[in-house]
């Protein structure tokens, strides 16, 4: 089936030469993905950076967050009035305004297909709009990735402390009545940290804590967030559920089954485990 170009679906009036287009990629802390379906003051912020040229220096911007898992497909993220420029580098040297009337509608809706050729991720308009197409338009705004199913999680810690941060009620139900066990690992080195969920406390609160904390108070894993640092844990530690049972679990099976665990996967000897 051929793809509907990009030009299909901008107002007939939009002057690409008056245009820059923003390919926000992931800048080694967050995706843009994330900033865009959380944050609109940050991802403001990301569309105010100036590096150390003036590249935005057009009157408007049209913004773009890379997917995670797709290179070549990008979410929409409005059209910013460029209203003032500074000449600092590398700051938020940009006075910029969300122009709602400007395809409003579309933002965090419309997903752009375009595979970028070079480094440059700040490029005119004209020179990249004859390859961009509409891969789709969703019905709600994105909102960040909805919850995949107890035995679907491989999840890192940044995408958990997205979902923390939204308190997405699909994740929050899914598990905050649930008792379980459940592993991090590394996703470089293998190492693994085997965990529970038991008492009073599901394991909907027990990840929050480690969203808010990186390493839920477990002396190995804090040992790990000294020597790797933060953004490393953030990127690389991965959660998963091992098993899961309703709160009327009795405490006894659930710590039989993390020990069970801990043997299983070598979480002491080889990995991050200290009891």
């Amino acid at each position: 089936m051929e793809a509907i170009p990009l030009t299909a679906v901008l107002p007939e009036a939009l002057d690409p030469k008056v245009f820059k287009v923003h390919f926000a990629v992931w800048n080694g802390e967050q995706h843009p993905i994330d900033v865009l379906a959380t944050d609109q003051e940050e991802w403001r912020g990301w569309n105010s950076w100036r590096s150390v040229k003036d590249d935005f220096n057009r009157a408007f911007i049209f913004s773009l967050a890379q997917t995670k898992d797709d290179a070549t497909l990008w979410l929409f993220g409005g059209i910013w009035e460029v209203l003032e420029r500074r000449p600092v580098p590398q700051a938020d040297s940009y006075t910029v305004k969300l122009r709602e009337d400007l395809m409003g509608p579309f933002v965090r809706r419309l997903y752009v297909r375009h595979r970028r050729s070079g480094r440059n991720i700040r490029r005119t308009m004209e020179s990249v709009l004859p390859t961009m197409t509409v891969s789709s338009v969703l019905e709600e705004p994105f909102v960040g990735h909805p919850f995949p199913g107890h035995d679907r999680i491989n999840h890192s810690l940044a995408d958990l402390q997205v979902v923390v941060a939204q308190s997405r009620a699909d994740w929050r139900i899914a598990l905050e009545s649930m008792k379980g066990v459940y592993v991090i690992h590394d996703r470089e080195t293998g190492q693994r940290y085997v965990g529970s969920a038991y008492g009073d406390t599901g394991i909907w609160q027990r990840w929050t804590t480690y969203a808010r904390t990186l390493h839920g108070e477990n002396v190995g894993l804090k040992e790990l967030v000294e020597a790797k640092g933060e953004e490393y844990y953030r990127s690389n530690m991965r959660f998963a559920l091992l098993e899961y049972w309703s709160m009327r679990t009795d405490d006894d099976h659930v710590l039989k089954r993390e020990s069970y665990w801990k043997d299983v996967l070598h979480a002491r000897s080889l990995g991050h485990n200290r009891n």
